[in-house]
């Protein structure tokens, strides 16, 4: 029953058994369909020379039953279905449909399981009708296709056989038709001579001949040359008899076509132009879509080429989607036009793009090599994420995100790496530098504390130390900044955790598109184990700043400097144009093998272990450039502590960041110490015997020492407590308080300093300056001073006669005592309130000290004087003559001692005239004991004479010299007095009282004459109205001489 339903579908050309409706293959009969191709083969006649032969054979009934007509409407002998020829089954459709396969629908696809097809597939017939056969089924089918085989060709060879006859017949048939179309009914001529008999065959022969039917000679001879008739003969040469007529044919079609195929073309070409005009202004927004986008890259409208895009790309799935639904239907001109038009629209448009995105990717990637200056200037800030929009808007397979932030970490990775390097060999060299240089003499240090004593470190730093030193100081700030500012590297890796810290979180991507159909929102989320990545690459950059800063402090100066024979390498990413040009390269640091910088050379100096000091630099400069170097490292410490994946971390990179601080403040406070120290010994330099503008009795040294101090007490302060550093959030926790131990050192060395500038004034004063070997010479001072010092030194009205050692003795005591009372009381209370310590011990030790080398120098000044007066006293008391009976006048010796006086208060008021009453009172003293003792040693009693003698002689110096009289003075009288009067009787006692009056009168008289020589001693007059404020105390006694 099966096999007749498939038979009565396979003859009526049905799909079903029963069908609801008419199919519409059905209403074209074979008639109808053989007129319509006739018709259509006259159209086209001229396409195919074998259009009889088709028509005969369209025309013809099917040959074999169940055969199908092919495109053309010509039967062939494909069969519709047939069994299967390994035997298994007597319809190779049926079974294949059975198993899944649809060939009923799909004519190709079931041509290629029928042998009778050209376009049978023997392995795809195996693999889907016999995909379950085994062995033996194969080998049992193979044996029925041999066997088919060989029936068919016996078959086929009973036909030749018995047709054989009729096949000579017919190619006999068939050469004489064409001798006489060849000839025109002439003979053949003949050949020129006979052949003997050749036993091989001829080559006419059937086994040679192209027909393979000829048994004779070949009757088709070539015609002779003379033959008239060659024109119309059917060979070659003639063109097979169109020759004579080709010609004409040729030139009346050329004229037919040249006057008849305008008009005959024209309405077709009308109706195509037409199609094509209709087609372009219905797709003109997609035609010129591949332009649009060009120029809007070129203008760099992004918001354009993205509309442009999306627009275009929707086109080309709209097409897309039009081919998908197309099945068996032909699509219509206009469809056709669109697919075409959107195949070549979206391939210009898709090259465009891929080309656009592989150079924003490039310019994503390299944007990090824009330097911050010049985005800020000219770009804006968050240009990474225009160019994120933009991927993410064209859509791409790689998360640009993702791209983004790992070229940045690589970026700032090595240029953390190379710039740390590099700087650090280049300081290095200019360490070496200075340090095989010439060492400045003192002088040069006395000069850098007079500048600093005229202006403030902060004016000019300059002229704190030599140009060289600065130099140096300034690449040290220069790469501590580059490295932790908020505008260095750390700056960078803080603003690179805040953009990751963005879209982790997810608040960047906000503002960022999805893409075409959302297809870039899965690059929106960033992974867990990329945000784990970016959290540890956060941590290492920051420890990588926080390891070379370390190095920097603690480590020693670099030996290898190898890195300086390399050109400077390049940052991630940096393209090669972006790099400084040679010539722009400072030529200090360009070397070769045979050109290295000398090593530092060892001779023990506290600066050779430290990277970070420079060789000969004070600690004016070095105190200025430390704290600011300290600042850097506090605030950059506390910055590190705040980024989060450091703060959160198990606390070992917060613990690493409080020993950065605190291993840097120790090893600048220890280097600090160490320069503070040695130039204490260079401060004595500072004197250069000029008069301060503000005290005149005092030089300019202490306002430079107290300067001086003052600016290594303030820098040290900002060393050690960072004040600047713990105004940030949370540096507390990083900046630690200073340790004890530190803040002891610190204390000591202010001690040391203090005492080693009072032993250099000292030794400023006794020492002479006349020698030529001595470093005080004024010519060697005069070398470190420029031409305007050396002619006020000259000459001017603070110029003092530096090479009297009796006028440096005053100013040294001069500038004691402004010490001793103002500037190191207010030095101890800066270090107080700076340190947060009490100095009670230390300014009582101070005060001492002070005392002890007043009272050495004030001695060692009235020495001489001393001297001379004690020589005069006691050759007056010794001389023979020095008592009459009744005396009118003090002896010679009472008035040289008093022109000696005269003398020393000429030098004292010139010189140091807040030292006159000091210097006089205690001279005064010296005199009244010299007195006493000169008295005392006289064996002999005294008479009356004598008696007045000596009480005109004192009572002359007590009152030339009331003004500078002491209690001590007094009492070394009285006891004078009482001496005398132990010395004498009671007769001579007696007498002295009537003789006082008459001696009231001569010393009356005696004064009056002595006014003029003396008047240095007079006190002087003060007017009323004059200021307290003017008057000085009265200055501290010195001890008296043992």
């Amino acid at each position: 029953m099966a096999d007749f339903d498939r038979n009565v579908l396979e003859f009526y050309q049905l799909s079903t058994p029963f069908p609801t409706e008419w199919p519409a293959e059905k209403d074209k009969s074979d008639n109808s369909d053989s007129e319509q191709e006739l018709s259509k083969q006259k159209i086209n006649r001229r396409k195919s020379r074998y259009q009889a032969l088709e028509r005969a054979v369209s025309n013809r009934a099917s040959i074999v039953q169940g055969s199908e007509k092919s495109a053309n409407g010509v039967s062939n002998l494909v069969q519709r279905d047939e069994p299967d020829p390994l035997g298994t089954s007597d319809s190779v459709v049926r079974s294949l449909k059975q198993l899944g396969v649809p060939v009923q629908d799909d004519v190709r696809l079931r041509n290629r399981f029928l042998l009778s097809s050209t376009s049978f597939s023997p392995a795809l017939f195996l693999s889907q009708m016999h995909a379950t056969a085994d062995t033996d089924s194969l080998l049992n089918g193979l044996d029925i296709l041999s066997k088919s085989i060989d029936q068919k060709s016996a078959s086929l060879k009973v036909l030749v056989e018995s047709n054989f006859e009729r096949f000579v017949r017919a190619k006999a048939t068939i050469d004489n038709v064409y001798k006489e179309m060849k000839y025109r009914g002439a003979e053949p001529p003949s050949p020129s001579r006979g052949r003997g008999h050749s036993r091989h065959p001829s080559k006419s022969s059937f086994r040679n001949s192209s027909g393979g039917a000829a048994l004779g000679p070949n009757p088709l001879v070539a015609p002779l040359l003379n033959d008239t008739r060659k024109k119309n003969a059917l060979v070659k040469e003639s063109d097979y008899g169109v020759m004579g007529i080709k010609t004409p044919l040729l030139d009346v079609s050329a004229k037919a076509e040249d006057v008849w195929g305008p008009a005959l073309g024209g309405r077709e070409k009308e109706e195509n132009l037409k199609t094509v005009s209709t087609s372009l202004d219905r797709f003109r927004e997609y035609i010129e879509a591949s332009s649009n986008i060009a120029d809007s890259i070129r203008r760099k409208d992004y918001e354009a080429l993205v509309e442009e895009y999306v627009r275009a790309r929707r086109f080309a799935d709209e097409t897309r989607r039009l081919v998908e639904e197309f099945d068996s239907t032909p699509p219509s001109e206009t469809e056709m036009y669109q697919i075409v038009l959107a195949a070549r629209m979206w391939y210009d448009v898709d090259e465009q793009i891929q080309l656009f995105k592989r150079d924003v990717w490039r310019r994503l990637t390299s944007l990090h090599n824009v330097s911050r200056a010049e985005t800020s200037v000219g770009q804006p800030r968050d240009q990474h994420v225009e160019l994120i929009s933009l991927l993410l808007e064209l859509g791409v397979d790689d998360n640009p995100i993702w791209v983004w932030l790992l070229s940045k970490y690589d970026y700032l990775k090595g240029k953390i790496s190379s710039t740390s390097e590099r700087a650090k060999v280049e300081i290095e060299v200019l360490r070496r530098r200075l340090a095989n240089a010439d060492k400045a003499p003192p002088q040069a240090m006395g000069t850098y504390l007079r500048n600093l004593g005229r202006q403030s470190v902060e004016n000019k730093v300059a002229g704190l130390d030599s140009a060289e030193v600065i130099e140096l100081w300034e690449k040290m700030l220069a790469f501590l900044s580059t490295l932790l500012s908020a505008q260095g590297i750390l700056g960078e890796v803080v603003e690179f955790w805040q953009t990751v810290e963005g879209f982790i979180d997810g608040k960047a991507q906000k503002s960022l598109p999805t893409g075409y159909n959302d297809e870039s929102r899965d690059h929106h989320q960033l992974s867990q184990q990329g945000t784990t990545d970016l959290q540890k690459g956060t941590v290492e950059l920051v420890d990588m700043i926080r390891s070379h800063v370390f190095e920097f402090f603690v480590g020693a100066p670099p030996e290898d400097i190898s890195l300086l024979f390399s050109p400077l390498p390049p940052s991630p990413g940096t393209p090669k144009s972006a790099g400084l040009p040679p010539n722009r390269r400072d030529p200090r640091f360009n070397f070769d093998a045979n050109n290295l910088p000398p090593p530092s050379p060892k001779k023990g100096e506290s600066w050779e272990k430290f990277a970070f000091w420079p060789p000969t630099s004070n600690s004016i400069s070095g105190v200025h450039y430390l704290a600011k170097m300290l600042n850097l490292v506090g605030s950059g410490a506390s910055e590190m502590a705040s980024v989060a994946p450091v703060s959160q971390d198990d606390g070992k990179q917060l613990e690493m960041l409080k020993t950065l601080v605190g291993a840097a403040r120790d090893r600048a406070a220890t280097a600090l110490c160490a320069a503070w120290n040695r130039d204490s010994e260079s401060v004595k330099c500072v004197e250069d015997w000029k008069r301060s503008k503000d005290m005149g009795d005092v030089t300019r040294m202490p306002a430079s020492f107290a300067a001086f101090e003052t600016a290594l007490l303030s820098g040290m302060q900002k060393i050690l407590y960072i004040p600047e550093a713990m105004a940030k959030p949370g540096a507390g926790d990083i900046v630690l308080p200073p340790p004890a131990k530190l803040l002891q050192t610190v204390r000591g060395q202010y001690m040391t300093t203090l005492y080693k500038t009072f032993s250099g004034m000292v030794e400023n004063a006794e020492r002479s300056i006349k020698k030529a070997d001595d470093e005080w010479t004024t010519d060697v001072d005069m070398t470190a001073r420029s031409g305007s010092e050396k002619a006020s030194l000259a000459a001017g009205p603070g110029t003092v006669d530096a090479g009297d050692r009796n006028v440096r003795m005053l100013l040294t005591l001069g500038n004691l005592h402004a010490l001793r009372t103002k500037v190191v009381p207010s030095l101890n209370g800066q270090f107080e309130n700076a340190f947060s310590v009490k100095l009670t011990d230390e300014s009582k030790l101070i005060k001492d000290v002070l005392g002890q080398i007043d009272a050495r120098l004030f001695q060692t000044y009235t020495k001489p004087s001393l001297e001379s007066l004690r020589k005069i006293i006691r050759a007056g008391l010794a001389d023979p003559d020095w008592s009459s009976p009744k005396p009118t006048g003090v002896k010679p010796y009472v008035y040289e001692a008093l022109l000696t006086l005269v003398l020393v208060h000429t030098q004292v008021s010139t010189t140091a005239p807040s030292m006159t009453h000091q210097v006089l009172s205690y001279l005064l003293e010296q005199i009244s004991r010299e007195l006493l003792d000169g008295l005392k040693a006289r064996t002999s009693g005294f008479d009356l004479g004598a008696l007045m003698q000596a009480t005109l002689d004192v009572e002359f110096f007590a009152q030339t010299l009331s003004q500078y009289t002491t209690e001590r003075a007094s009492a070394t009288q009285s006891e004078i007095y009482t001496m005398l009067d132990s010395k004498t009787d009671s007769q001579a006692r007696a007498r002295l009282q009537d003789e006082l009056p008459g001696m009231r009168e001569v010393l009356k008289k005696l004064r009056e004459q002595s006014r003029n020589e003396f008047a240095c001693f007079k006190r002087p007059r003060r007017s009323p109205n004059q200021s307290s404020s003017q008057s000085q105390p009265a200055p501290e006694q010195p001890p008296a001489p043992a």
